[in-house]
């Protein structure tokens, strides 16, 4: 390993590691990218020394020379032309006239992978979980319920403020991404569970105080992600949901998955979730056929 490092040219080198040092500062990358993009950029740096270049001298033909020579997977093959493009994309901002050689090189084509769904029979016994009797029963299963009946991002959920609600109209004003605004339904068995929830848990969990936010820890402060995430789980474990199956996001996929299952419009759809672009929504329609596929599959004589 020590050999290998000792062929990198000493300019190389230290230029690797400004630039590790300002994407660090700058965009405060985890350590692990940061590892990942210094072995990638050191693999080339070793690769054209090898041919009697550096790191700065580097043509858009080297680049593509190198990624052909280079077997890995694609999810790998984009993570190095990312620490390439940024490295070249800074030097390119530094030193005036100077080419990148990234730009013209085509990107690798991403797997698209399909968001996970649950079954409708699992959801209810999801939402069936909780035990109602309880404070903190109640609060889950409202939440759990909201989440599953108006397609909320995990985030737009926890930082709900009880201001967003209209119960007379049975309507949700959600702030999303950008700052945008919808309305979306909150649904008549979301709205009963929401409506317990208030008047039998919720002050319990306030102690006193006016908390603007909706659902409430036990702290009496607003919900965390990470405190929805671990109920979540806890309540799948509860009725055999594996772990690797579940998370606070499959049930906005869930919602979407069983909406077009039902015959719900695509644009109406994009509304509900907030997409700000319907080829966003359109990957559940993939969803949905392979969904019809697999049934297919199974019960078709000739499947």
């Amino acid at each position: 390993m020590q050999e290998k490092s000792t062929s990198i040219a000493e300019a190389d080198q230290r230029s690797i590691a400004a630039f590790l040092e300002r994407v660090w500062s700058e965009d405060g990358l985890a350590d692990r990218t940061l590892e990942a993009y210094r072995r990638d950029l050191e693999g080339l740096a070793r690769w054209l020394a090898e041919r009697g270049r550096s790191l700065n001298t580097a043509r858009r033909e080297d680049l593509s020379a190198y990624h052909g020579g280079q077997r890995a997977a694609v999810r790998s093959m984009a993570r190095r032309q990312s620490a390439f493009r940024r490295y070249y994309g800074q030097l390119a901002r530094d030193m005036p006239g100077f080419e990148d050689p990234t730009l013209l090189i085509e990107r690798p084509r991403m797997p698209r992978s399909l968001p996970k769904a649950l079954a409708e029979r699992e959801i209810e016994g999801l939402l069936a979980a909780p035990d109602d009797s309880t404070t903190l029963g109640l609060r889950d299963r409202a939440m759990l319920e909201l989440m599953y009946a108006s397609g909320l991002r995990v985030s737009e959920l926890v930082e709900l403020p009880l201001a967003a609600l209209n119960a007379r109209q049975g309507v949700l004003r959600i702030t999303g991404k950008g700052g945008k605004d919808r309305l979306v339904p909150v649904g008549e068995v979301a709205l009963e569970r929401i409506e317990a929830y208030l008047a039998q848990a919720r002050p319990a969990l306030a102690k006193g105080r006016q908390p603007a936010a909706l659902f409430l820890s036990q702290r009496g402060e607003g919900m965390t992600r990470q405190m929805f995430w671990i109920l979540v789980k806890r309540h799948a474990l509860a009725v055999g949901i594996e772990p690797k199956r579940i998370s606070p996001h499959v049930l906005r996929h869930s919602f979407a998955t069983h909406l077009l299952n039902h015959g719900a419009d695509l644009r109406a759809l994009q509304l509900l979730l907030g997409h700000a672009s319907l080829s966003t929504t359109q990957i559940y329609t993939l969803v949905a056929k392979e969904g019809l596929k697999r049934l297919h599959a199974k019960h078709h004589p000739r499947g």
